[in-house]
């Protein structure tokens, strides 16, 4: 059965529909590359026709078990207004606000990934500007410096919603990460990315050799290029989009009922 049947028969729009396999999709895979905490963790995105809601996984769900037909849908309130399940707490505290606030964030990605995650225990959480993925991610991050304790009131995600403005990334001191997207393609590509980004600054660090730092006018071309007119195109898709769809063959391959 293709996805827009499916999605037809479940009382989906083709959007709705595509986009829980979407972020089934996104759940699978981040447990094959170690960026999931069991059942904790939280990855969302607003619900597509509605400005009020957001889908979720129930409370309990390992990430390696979710489906396109276990979704929650939440509304800014907490509630459950589709589905069934527990409501994580603080999924909801840090997520609604933000979904609610930030324009560009239909998707947001809180993950305690170990290697950005290991970043955020050090005084100095910034990423370093020393080569060229290290700038795309850094061009694109902002830093929360301070933590209080467990997001818990939604208070904390109104306080991080402000944080991220335009930025994409947010380091979340002695916490984690948060990325955000227009769609899952883009929040997933940001995470996964910003991972790959942690993991060999924390490589480089370990040698306790000197890091070799970009002088600024290559990190002024360099943000330009990625930046600018000059930036490759690759058909009528992004990037991130080129990426996801690689891994959602790959999902296909392995994993297939993330679609059901």
């Amino acid at each position: 059965m293709n996805v827009e049947t499916k999605g037809e028969i479940a009382g989906h729009t083709e959007e709705q529909w595509q986009a829980r396999v979407d972020l089934a999709a996104a759940h699978r895979t981040a447990v094959s590359h170690g960026l999931h905490e069991g059942i904790f963790n939280h990855l969302t995105l607003r619900v597509p026709g509605y400005d009020d809601r957001y889908y979720q996984i129930p409370f309990g769900t390992h990430w390696s078990e979710v489906t396109a037909s276990c979704f929650m849908e939440v509304n800014f309130d907490g509630e459950v207004v589709r589905g069934e399940g527990i409501v994580e707490r603080s999924a909801f505290c840090i997520h609604a606000p933000i979904h609610r606030g930030v324009a560009h964030a239909a998707a947001v990605f809180h993950t305690h990934m170990p290697f950005a995650s290991a970043l955020t225990r050090l005084e100095d959480q910034r990423i370093k500007p020393i080569g060229q993925t290290e700038l795309a991610i850094a061009m694109r991050t902002g830093y929360d410096d301070h933590y209080d304790g467990p997001g818990l009131d939604p208070s904390e995600g109104d306080r991080l919603a402000k944080l991220c403005g335009n930025n994409q990334i947010l380091m979340m001191a002695n916490h984690g990460a948060l990325t955000l997207g227009n769609n899952v393609a883009e929040a997933y590509d940001r995470l996964y990315y910003l991972e790959r980004v942690a993991q060999v600054q924390i490589y480089a660090m370990w040698t306790g050799e000197k890091l070799r730092e970009l002088p600024e006018p290559v990190i002024e071309k360099t943000y330009e290029a990625f930046r600018g007119k000059a930036a490759p195109k690759y058909g009528d898709k992004s990037t991130a989009q080129w990426h996801f769809e690689a891994l959602k063959r790959l999902l296909d391959r392995k994993e297939p009922d993330y679609k059901e």
